[in-house]
């Protein structure tokens, strides 16, 4: 390999030959194995290293939604969020930051317009109560008595 004129090295290339020079690239982890996503067929996703780092550390793509839209899943997931609370005060308090956060969004809306209304507490406790309600046992199915047997001698008969 020719070494670069150093006079018109600049500095960066300058302390990069050097590292390689003294061998600070020979143990990396990766090296000799193709770049992810390289060579693939179609259109470039520009957003690859997002969905690279959401995917390494477990997190929610919902996330990178627009505030409205991830408002609008919330909303339709008020009954399973709130199943996981064990009282009352406790769901009508989630309602109530919910829909505080709904208003906040339909003072100064951002993101795509998505429909969007406050919740009724009362309708989301009542279904949260018939969510938590016993249900009856059920009955078991009477068991039919078994036919009586027949001997061996009145099945020859029929014969």
């Amino acid at each position: 390999m020719s070494r670069p004129d150093p006079r018109f090295e600049s500095p960066v290339d300058r302390s990069i030959r050097e590292a390689t020079e003294r061998g600070d690239f020979d143990d990396l982890p990766g090296k000799g194995k193709p770049l992810p996503g390289a060579g693939t067929v179609g259109p470039v996703d520009e957003n690859w290293w997002v969905r690279g780092y959401v995917r390494r550390e477990g997190l929610s793509s919902e996330a990178l939604l627009p505030p409205s839209v991830q408002l609008r899943k919330e909303l339709d997931r008020i009954d399973e969020t709130c199943a996981r609370f064990v009282d009352e005060r406790r769901v009508r308090e989630h309602v109530a930051e919910v829909n505080s956060r709904v208003v906040d969004h339909m003072r100064f809306p951002s993101g795509p317009r998505v429909p969007i209304r406050k919740l009724d507490a009362d309708e989301i406790v009542e279904r949260w109560r018939a969510a938590r309600a016993p249900r009856p046992a059920p009955r078991p199915e009477p068991v039919p008595e078994p036919a009586p047997r027949r001997g061996w001698r009145s099945r020859l008969r029929r014969s």
